[in-house]
């Protein structure tokens, strides 16, 4: 049984996924690849079969996707990994992390972008994550395969299912942050504006915090 497994969901992600898989199956050789396509009309599919270990379709929607993933995943640590995100840790400084049993954690997070205002952004996030014990997804989620198993892994929501996830692991255990930071696409910053995009993402936790449906929030980030 593998240590490790990363499980990867997917929506025309043919730009990222080949160049991930690669990346990963060199950084962890032991490790499972998952992916997880939610109906791709690209090239997806078709660049990621010969480099994961499975490939998978299911319904669209991350949280549905994963939960699929997860279910399948062999690992005895499942890592939950967005196609344009890229892990920083090293393999043997990950067995390491593991080794002493966390129940689950996140990484922490740089943004890929080289403008100043990134590390500002990034750095907020980090401190966030941190007081909140609450991660995102483009943080690299991860916990021990039965503890997803027991708990039944990500609510079926359409926006805020890493959020709420991590409310509910809380609850059992405070999770492991990895220092060694995962680098995670700017590109809804540069394509949206920075101002514009940091003010909608705290916007949809208000609303989420508030009481607002993911469904309307949904629509909301979806404008």
């Amino acid at each position: 049984m593998p240590r490790v497994s990363f499980v990867i969901p997917v929506l025309r992600e043919q730009e990222n996924i080949s160049k991930l898989l690669s990346r990963l199956r060199e950084q962890y050789p032991e490790s499972e690849l998952l992916v997880v396509d939610g109906g791709s009309d690209d090239d997806t599919v078709v660049r990621a079969m010969p480099l994961c270990d499975q490939l998978l379709i299911g319904p669209p929607g991350r949280a549905l996707q994963m939960n699929l993933g997860g279910q399948v995943a062999k690992g005895e640590y499942l890592f939950f990994l967005h196609a344009d995100s890229s892990p920083g840790v090293g393999a043997q400084q990950l067995q390491a992390y593991l080794d002493s049993a966390p129940q689950w954690g996140f990484c922490r997070v740089r943004l890929s972008g080289g403008r100043r205002v990134f590390r500002v952004i990034e750095w907020f996030m980090n401190q966030r994550s941190r007081i909140t014990r609450i991660g995102t997804g483009d943080q690299m989620l991860f916990l021990q395969r039965t503890l997803f198993l027991e708990s039944g892994g990500f609510d079926a929501i359409p926006l805020m299912e890493d959020v709420a996830y991590c409310k509910r692991l809380r609850q059992t255990a405070p999770p492991l942050v990895i220092r060694e930071a995962i680098t995670t696409s700017s590109r809804r910053w540069e394509q949206h504006g920075v101002m514009a995009t940091v003010l909608r993402m705290w916007l949809l936790r208000l609303g989420y915090f508030v009481g607002v449906s993911p469904d309307r929030l949904r629509q909301f980030y979806a404008s």
